[in-house]
C-alpha cells in the first residue's frame, strides 16, 4: 500500500475516531441542566428544546429580565442552583468575572465568534447580541432620522419613552457606553433635555415598547432593536432606525457558573449555543448572532450598525449609577 493511501486510511480513521469520542461524550450526558435567560421566551423556549433532542439533558430553565435574573442568583447565593447564565447586559457580565463567579471554558465554535465578544479568559461569551435604537410609531410620525440630541426639540414634547435602565440590561449598557463617549456633561445634557421634553419611563422594554405600539407615546428612546423587527413583522405600525451619533451593541453574555451542579451538561449546554441550530434560533428571533459567519436578512447586520466607541471595564463600574441618575431625572 503506497503512502498516499495509508495517510488517507489513517487520516479516515483518526476523524471515524474522534467522532466516536464526541458521539460517546454526547451520549453519555444524562440528568438536567438549570439555565436563567432574558427575554425573548420563544428564542429561549427553542433553544431549550433543542439542545434536549439533542442530548437528552432536561432543561430547567428561569426565564426574566437582567435585573430579575441578578436578583434570583443573589437569593440563591447560599444554596446555588443554575449552571448556565445567559444576561442581556455584556457589563454585568463582567462584574460577574470581576466577582470570581464564572468558570473558564471554551466551547466548540467559539473561534467563529465575533472577536470582541468573548473575553481571554474563556469565561463569557456573547452567543447572541443586540443593539438599541429609536423606535417609532409611524402613525404618529411617518418619518423619523432625528439623532439622539435632536429629539430634544419641540415637535417631540411629551411623545418620548425610554426603558427603565434598572430593569433592562440593554438600556443600561447603552447609557453607560453613551455617557462613556461622549463625557459627563455632554452625555448628561443630552439625557436631561430629554427629560425636560417629556420624556417617560413606562417599565422594563415589553412595557415601554407597548406604549409606543398604542400610540400612548410616539417614540421610544434606546429600544431593544429586536423587539421593534419582531412587532413590524407582526404588522404593528412601528419603525426602527439606529441614530448617526452611534449606539451601543451588546453582546449577550453566557456564562457557566463556578458554583454549577452539572458541570458537563453546562459545558454541552454552552456548545450548542453556537452551533448551527442555535445561531439559526437567534437570527430567526431578530437577535444577531455571535458567530460572525451568520448573516441575517431580517434585520440589519454588525455591519450596518453605527456604533460608539466605549470602554466596557469603565461602563461595569459605572453603569448601576448611571441608570439610576437616568430614573431620576425622569421622575
Amino acid at each position: 500500500m503506497n503512502r498516499k493511501i495509508i495517510a488517507v486510511v489513517l487520516s479516515l480513521l483518526l476523524c471515524a475516531g474522534v467522532a466516536s469520542i464526541s458521539v460517546a461524550a454526547e451520549a453519555a450526558l444524562s440528568g438536567k441542566v438549570v439555565v436563567y435567560m432574558p427575554s425573548p421566551t420563544g428564542l429561549a423556549d427553542k433553544i431549550a428544546a433543542g439542545f434536549e433532542a439533542k442530548t437528552g439533558v432536561k432543561v430547567e430553565q428561569f426565564q426574566g429580565t437582567t435585573g430579575e435574573i441578578l436578583a434570583r442568583l443573589e437569593t440563591e447565593a447560599a444554596n446555588p442552583v443554575a449552571d448556565v447564565v445567559i444576561l442581556a447586559s455584556w457589563a454585568d457580565g463582567l462584574s460577574m468575572k470581576k466577582d470570581g463567579k464564572l468558570l473558564s471554558y471554551a466551547p466548540l465554535g467559539s473561534d467563529m465568534m465575533h472577536p470582541t465578544w468573548k473575553d481571554a479568559d474563556n469565561t463569557v461569551f456573547g452567543t447572541s447580541a443586540s443593539a438599541m435604537g429609536v423606535i417609532y410609531n409611524t402613525r404618529l410620525f411617518p418619518t423619523l432620522d432625528a439623532d439622539w440630541h435632536e429629539l430634544s426639540d419641540v415637535r417631540y414634547k411629551d411623545n418620548l419613552a425610554i426603558p427603565d435602565p434598572a430593569r433592562s440590561g440593554s438600556c443600561k449598557d447603552f447609557l453607560a457606553g453613551f455617557i462613556n463617549n461622549k463625557g459627563e456633561a455632554e452625555g448628561w445634557k443630552i439625557w436631561e433635555d430629554l427629560a425636560a421634553n417629556g420624556m417617560t419611563v413606562p417599565g422594563a422594554n415589553p412595557a415601554a415598547l407597548e406604549a409606543v405600539t398604542t400610540g400612548e407615546k410616539g417614540i421610544l428612546v434606546a429600544g431593544v432593536d429586536y423587539n421593534a423587527y419582531a412587532s413590524i413583522a407582526r404588522g404593528e405600525p412601528l419603525n426602527i432606525y439606529y441614530p448617526a451619533g452611534g449606539t451601543v451593541i451588546n453582546p449577550r453574555p453566557a456564562m457557566i457558573l463556578k458554583t454549577s451542579p452539572n458541570t458537563d451538561n453546562a459545558k454541552a449546554f454552552m456548545d450548542y449555543l453556537l452551533s448551527d441550530e442555535a445561531q439559526q434560533f437567534v437570527a430567526n428571533a431578530y437577535i444577531l448572532p455571535g458567530r460572525s459567519d451568520f448573516v441575517c436578512t431580517n434585520r440589519a447586520n454588525v455591519s450596518e450598525i453605527p456604533v460608539l466607541e466605549i470602554d466596557w471595564e469603565w461602563m461595569m463600574d459605572n453603569a448601576t449609577e448611571i441608570a439610576a441618575r437616568l430614573n431620576r431625572i425622569c421622575n
